[in-house]
């Protein structure tokens, strides 16, 4: 915790600016982000927040509500596009803001810590939706997690971050992270050992 891994995260999405050096991705990518909290705008209807980024750039409102209703049905939310934030559980929340991620057809998508907050069965299906989704769109995202199931469940490469103040401590490879059979793997609990142990020798002061 404090290490920077949120703030890295929002200058790669372009939400902070660097104090000094330079951050560069290259071209000109459409990102999308999903934030720790949601971040739905609980006066907007499910419909108006998924099609929130469409509106800001001035898109047609028949495309817009096009959209929309394929992703209501891609997320399994048909039925509550007139619903409002508070109105759902949390998992149907997080769906809604994967949803509204979504819409601007992204090739990046930035996600902080997306899953923290739900019960362990729902984080699972949630998880297997993210690597469906970004498998069948071949989208590249970049995931803020606490977890070590989750980095080695959704991440080819996980980057392992040491205490304040934030340096890279190692770059794991983790090729298994493509389907939703890897987590019964033994392969998988090896690697969840492995980030342990490497996350353990940083706690206690060792060379990782």
């Amino acid at each position: 915790s404090g290490c920077g891994k949120t703030s890295l995260l929002f200058l790669m999405a372009g939400i902070l600016q660097p104090d000094s050096g330079t951050l560069a991705i290259t071209g000109t990518p459409r990102c999308g982000t999903i934030l720790q909290n949601y971040g739905l705008f609980p006066w907007k209807t499910v419909n108006e927040n998924i099609g929130l980024g469409l509106a800001l750039k001035k898109i047609e409102k028949t495309r817009i509500s096009r959209v929309v209703s394929q992703l209501l049905t891609e997320m399994e939310l048909d039925g509550f596009g007139n619903h409002f934030p508070g109105q759902l559980s949390g998992g149907m929340q997080q769906r809604v803001a994967l949803a509204r991620a979504l819409a601007v057809d992204p090739e990046i998508l930035f996600m902080d810590e997306p899953l923290s907050s739900l019960d362990a069965l729902t984080r699972e299906r949630l998880q297997n939706l993210i690597l469906d989704v970004i498998h069948k769109r071949k989208i590249t995202a970049v995931l803020v997690t606490h977890s070590i199931e989750e980095a080695a469940f959704l991440g080819k490469k996980i980057i392992i971050l040491s205490r304040r103040p934030g340096r890279v401590l190692k770059i794991v490879d983790n090729p298994g992270a493509v389907s939703p059979d890897y987590r019964q793997s033994e392969q998988f609990f090896q690697q969840c050992i492995r980030l342990r142990d490497l996350l353990k020798g940083e706690f206690n002061g060792q060379e990782a």
